[in-house]
């Protein structure tokens, strides 16, 4: 992978695992083209669904250039993991707007109940 656009989940020089025909899911980081930039692969972030194609964004706001400047993408691959320099999953983030909840489970020893 090239360039900041994917920063801070992936920098300059990641070398990620992609699985083609994958389901793409809002929050996947995708491998995606653009027919205004024909033989240019990119490496973005799935936002959603727009008819057979995918509006999607760099992690990094101010150095990327994304389906905001070119429109939806063509989704062709999902990267799941990330191969060098540190291994390991990429994580998807949660959809914009949608709140996570964390379970907290309450320690017996320190309970007052």
């Amino acid at each position: 992978m090239r360039g900041p656009s994917m920063s801070p989940a992936l920098h300059d020089g990641d070398v990620v695992l992609v699985r083609f025909g994958a389901p793409v899911r809002p929050g996947d980081v995708t491998l995606v083209t653009w027919d205004d930039r024909p033989g240019q692969l990119s490496v973005k972030r799935a936002s959603h669904p727009v008819g057979d194609r995918w509006d999607v964004r760099g992690d990094n706001p101010f150095g990327s250039t994304d389906s905001a400047a070119l429109g939806p993408a063509r989704v062709h691959a999902v990267a799941r993991l990330r191969l060098w320099p540190r291994p390991g999953r990429i994580a998807r983030r949660p959809r914009p707007g949608r709140i996570t909840q964390r379970r907290v489970r309450k320690n017996p020893r320190t309970s007052s109940t």
